[in-house]
């Protein structure tokens, strides 16, 4: 589980509820719950995001809500480790050894750069599959992305259209004085529901997939530069230098030294 991710819309909805009980009291609480207010905002914003995507892709980009808890599996350094290790055994053995070792991955994009280089396949041409494949991966994590990026939009203009609707009710009734209060703060209560959805789900949601995608895609641009570089028969240690490049230079120390002797 991501704990940050937790934490942060705990966090988030703590502070709201902390300022509305503070400012309020408990026992007023109801005044910040409009029924009307939350159908045209959250009614009106989901379902303007449902037009302009295909059905699919709405639920898709639904589900991928619960994608912000999961702690993504991401272990740079062991994944270095692990092609260090894999351009040893190519080294002492040759190309074709690799196929066994690539029985043994859980990486399914690893394990497929291995076998094309076990097959003998020219080097451009694997670079461009797995170029391929990973333009692919990123466009279907982007339409993710901007789901949330459309519902974030949408939740505050929809808010100020419930409040157009709740300052038109106000305007008619203006000849009575004690009214004009609560119909002002109805009105008000769809713009604030629409900056909860924008602010509270729809940003942090957006900025941990983009996160996780930066992430993701540097680990598969690790591996295919650490494939090539086997399949170019590169020394192991030059290999886990260029590898290491891809690191922030505090998250090089300690990298272990993975590459054996010139000579091994």
């Amino acid at each position: 589980m991501d704990l940050a991710s937790i934490l942060g819309l705990l966090l988030c909805f703590a502070m709201c509820a902390y300022g509305i009980i503070d400012n309020a009291g408990i026992q007023n609480i109801n005044r910040y719950l409009d029924l009307p207010s939350a159908i045209i905002t959250f009614g009106g914003a989901f379902f303007a995001v449902l037009a302009s995507y295909s059905l699919s892709d709405y639920i898709a980009g639904l589900k991928s809500f619960m994608l912000v808890f999961k702690a993504p599996a991401m272990d740079v350094k062991a994944m270095i480790q692990q092609i260090i290790d894999l351009s040893n055994i190519a080294r002492k053995e040759g190309l074709l050894s690799l196929e066994e070792a690539a029985g043994n991955l859980d990486d399914e994009f690893m394990k497929k750069g291995i076998l094309l280089i076990v097959d003998g396949t020219d080097p451009e041409l694997v670079r461009g599959i797995m170029e391929t494949e990973l333009i692919s991966i990123e466009d279907r994590h982007k339409k993710k992305i901007s789901f949330w990026e459309d519902l974030g939009s949408m939740g505050p203009a929809w808010g100020m259209i419930g409040t157009l609707v709740g300052l038109v009710n106000m305007l008619y009734e203006m000849d009575d004085p004690s009214s004009i209060g609560p119909s002002m703060a109805v009105a008000l209560i769809t713009t604030l529901y629409g900056s909860l959805l924008a602010n509270w789900i729809c940003a942090p949601v957006a900025g941990k997939l983009k996160a996780n995608n930066a992430a993701e895609i540097m680990m598969k641009e690790i591996t295919v530069e650490g494939l090539l570089s086997i399949q170019a028969g590169e020394n192991p240690r030059v290999i886990e230098e260029k590898l290491k490049s891809f690191l922030a230079p505090g998250d090089r120390v300690g990298q272990s030294d993975g590459g054996e002797e010139e000579n091994g």
